[in-house]
């Protein structure tokens, strides 16, 4: 062993061995527990920065962990190959997208294995690949025709600088999350997955993911959105036609004033045949809405229609208005306004002079002042005809039964949940496989025609994408009646590739099928890792498909991830990184300076998994002290020659209590790592526990043998976190195997008995002193010691004692008068 710590050498010689080996490849075994953990892939941008760094540090040690526990741990790599950015780079560089996202990978991966991550690399994957995206193909041609994927004309948010379609989440105040761009609403033919038709289910299962964050599944709960109602019909004045509208507040129902509809409705363009003004606001609405949450805080406009609608009960005629804070995806695109208990319908009211009509009092008698702002709490019905007197819950059911006999209306469940709009209109993207033939409409390709292969040698110039510009691609025949056709130039949302990648990690190498018998044997996830700004539209679309893959028969469990643990950012000097605000470390100079062991003791000791890591040079420097220090420990500890076996019953006093300190060592890291993943508090304990081997005196050869112990049970609780120098310290310290191959060391329980035990000596409740007695001294034996003890006779001398009282184990308290 080397007197000298070298990170360089060290870690060569042990990613060689683990390379030699086939340490990490994984094979399926019956006879052994499975422990499947997955880190969120990385998009290959070309380097990894310091997030990638901590989110596959905490799994790696997570299933280095669960090796050492004896489980058969799986834990792949791959690629989110796909999006937007090659493109952007494609154009800058001036090669194409397929070329750029290669040489990425190359070099991340060749990142990634210098960290000493334990990938099994046998199972890589990227999206890119038609190998891999026929397989997403194939499945949606067969939800197609289950009728769970359809086409239809819907208004989307559309980036004009980057040509695309973008989720609401993409939209950030109006603009695009990549280039600042503001963002317009527009019109176009769409390709859907019907998620809504398992909103249910997806709801439901939430309760079934205990080992997810509650605020995670908070998060997807208010995604989904479920809210019980009523379907309300009002009629259009004049022609008859419904207006429906949903409402989770019927019993408002008598105050409604107006209907304010979305400027796509139908009603809405029927308004405005004759009416200049009212064409171009409905225009303005189009272009200008774009996501959601950005209605909250838009400004609130809207013009009347000069349409009338029939209120449903009294018969009244309300007012249709065009508002710019109704979306046509939400219900039928049409909401009813009552003024005096909605907030933004009081001041929609007040500025377009629309009546305010109190039908909801409180319960209390109180007064309330509309003249100020909406009541928007329940209470009593009033000016609510028969409905009067009423509670707002006796309401609910009352107005849906009059509607329901009515025809009038009807009781419904609703979801903010929209369906999943999978189009793109970019190049870099999985071809959607479906063919558009004049005659016979979309028609979907033929699974022995897949997969429908992704042109890779084209020239961008960021006008739209090249595939509708390429006839050779998109010129074809009609698998049904044989005539000229044109295949969909639009691509997938590269949503869908990171929906199902963690299921075909599987079996990469199956061309035959998507899954097979292994994907059973592996799923679900036993542990998933990544940030918390996936938790919404990831989680939930991979929750879908993987729904979806169960009903094609190809899984049997009803979610793919057990247990969920989202890392916090990495931040310096109080800020994320990033190459914007200048304040980036390059994890390869940090390797090359330090090693990857020192990263990555740093990135767990820094902080717990779940917060934000502060960035801190010292700290650094202080993980690459400590290394130095365990190694010359060891070192010392080897050079001074062979090792005696442990006697347990040869033991003296301060070996028993370094072997005490040991064994609680092992049981506090097993339980900080294995249950509650506060690896910074594992860590701690080693330290303490390195503290304790350093000041300890080896005077005896059982003493050498105690520390042998102790030196091997440092090595073992730090193989998790610092592989590389425990490959090498495990060897050095006599053992012929390597440390990855070793078991987790268990704890002895008789080295954690006391042969004596300290208490605390109170005095009417204060402390007074402290005694030494056998760990089984009885209560006579703890009284007499109390009561003997110097400090408390000067507290009880000349006192009566009234009674002492024995707490065993912690305390003694004497009470005198």
């Amino acid at each position: 062993m080397e007197e000298q710590y070298h990170s360089e050498k060290i870690e060569a010689l042990a990613q060689r061995y683990w390379e030699e080996h086939g340490s990490f490849r994984a094979v399926e075994d019956p006879a052994r527990e499975k422990f499947y953990c997955l880190s969120m892939f990385p998009y290959p941008s070309g380097r990894l920065h310091m997030g990638h760094v901590r989110n596959y540090t905490i799994g790696d040690v997570i299933s280095r962990y669960q090796r050492m526990q004896g489980k058969n741990v799986m834990q792949p790599m791959g690629w989110d190959a796909f999006g937007l950015p090659a493109e952007n780079a494609a154009i800058k560089h001036g090669v194409p997208p397929a070329r750029w996202t290669a040489e990425n990978i190359d070099y991340m991966r060749d990142q990634l294995k210098r960290l000493g991550f334990g990938f099994d690399w046998s199972r890589e994957l990227a999206t890119c690949k038609p190998e891999y995206y026929r397989w997403e193909q194939w499945l949606f041609t067969r939800l197609y025709k289950k009728g769970l994927v359809y086409k239809k004309t819907a208004p989307v948010n559309w980036c004009p600088n980057d040509k695309t379609v973008l989720a609401n989440e993409q939209v950030i105040e109006g603009r695009c999350w990549r280039c600042d761009h503001e963002v317009e609403r527009r019109e176009i033919a769409q390709w859907f997955m019907k998620i809504t038709a398992y909103a249910e289910e997806l709801l439901a299962d939430l309760d079934k993911l205990d080992e997810w964050p509650e605020q995670v599944r908070a998060m997807q709960r208010n995604w989904i959105g479920r809210s019980e109602g009523v379907e309300v019909h009002f009629t259009v004045k004049g022609s008859g036609e419904l207006l429906k509208v949903f409402t989770t507040r019927p019993d408002t129902l008598m105050g409604v004033t107006c209907v304010a509809v979305a400027a796509e409705h139908p009603l809405a363009l029927s308004g405005a045949v004759n009416n200049p003004r009212l064409l171009s606001f409905i225009d303005e609405c189009k272009h200008r809405q774009t996501a959601e949450a950005a209605m909250e805080t838009m400004e609130k406009r809207g013009m009347d229609t000069g349409l009338r609608a029939i209120h449903p009960i009294s018969g009244m005629e309300v007012p249709i208005y065009v508002a710019n804070f109704v979306l046509m995806g939400y219900g039928e695109g049409a909401v009813m306004a009552v003024p005096a208990h909605d907030q933004r319908d009081w001041e929609f009211a007040r500025k377009y002079g629309l009546p305010i009509k109190q039908v909801i009092a409180p319960d209390n008698g109180e007064e309330v002042d509309l003249s100020v702002q909406a009541y928007t709490g329940k209470g009593v019905l009033v000016h609510s005809a028969d409905f009067s007197g009423m509670t707002s819950a006796q309401a609910f059911d009352a107005i849906a039964e009059y509607l329901a006999a009515e025809g009038k209306g009807c009781k419904r469940v609703n979801y903010r949940l929209r369906d999943w709009g999978v189009s793109r209109q970019r190049y870099w993207g999985a071809p959607i496989p479906i063919i558009n033939c004049p005659g016979c409409g979309a028609v979907p390709v033929p699974e022995e025609h897949l997969p429908v292969v992704l042109p890779e040698q084209v020239r961008l110039d960021g006008i739209g994408s090249p595939l509708k510009k390429m006839p050779e691609f998109y010129r074809t025949s009609c698998p049904q009646c044989g005539g000229e056709a044109q295949r969909e130039t639009d691509t997938f949302d590269t949503f869908m590739e990171s929906s199902w990648y963690y299921a075909r990690y599987c079996c990469p190498d199956n061309d035959r099928a998507m899954l097979d018998e292994r994907a059973r044997h592996w799923l679900p996830v036993d542990q998933y890792i990544g940030g918390i700004e996936h938790a919404i539209l990831h989680l939930l679309y991979a929750r879908f498909y993987h729904k979806l893959m169960r009903d094609e028969g190809l899984l049997d469990s009803d979610e793919p991830f057990t247990r969920l643990l989202t890392q916090g950012m990495v931040l310096k000097d109080g800020a994320k990184m990033s190459k914007s605000k200048g304040n980036t470390v390059d994890p390869e100079a940090l390797i090359s300076r330090y090693g990857a062991d020192t990263a990555r003791l740093f990135m767990m000791f820094a902080a717990p998994p779940e917060q934000s890591l502060e960035w801190q040079d010292a700290g650094v420097e202080g993980a690459f002290r400590f290394l130095k220090r365990i190694w010359r420990l060891v070192h010392e500890h080897v050079a001074a020659g062979e090792v005696p076996s442990l006697d347990l019953s040869a033991l003296n006093a301060e070996e028993k209590e370094l072997r005490r300190r040991v064994h609680e060592t092992i049981a506090k890291v097993s339980d900080d790592i294995g249950r509650r993943y506060t690896f910074n508090t594992a860590i701690a304990a080693v330290m303490e526990l390195t503290n304790v081997l350093s000041r300890f005196r080896v005077d005896s050869g059982q003493g050498r043998a105690v520390m042998q112990e102790g030196l091997e049970t440092m090595v073992l609780l730090l193989a998790p976190i610092v592989p590389h120098i425990t490959h090498v310290l495990w060897q050095a310290l006599g053992h012929r195997g390597a440390v990855i191959d070793a078991p987790w060391p268990k704890v002895d329980e008789n080295a954690l008995q006391r042969d004596s035990q300290q208490l605390v000596v109170q005095v009417n409740g204060k402390l007074r002193g402290r005694i030494e007695v056998a760990a089984g001294a009885d209560r006579k034996t703890v009284e007499s010691a109390a009561l003997r003890e110097s400090n408390v006779q000067r507290f009880i001398e000349g006192k009566g004692v009234m009674k002492v009282i024995v707490i065993p184990g912690r305390l003694v308290n004497i009470v005198v008068k």
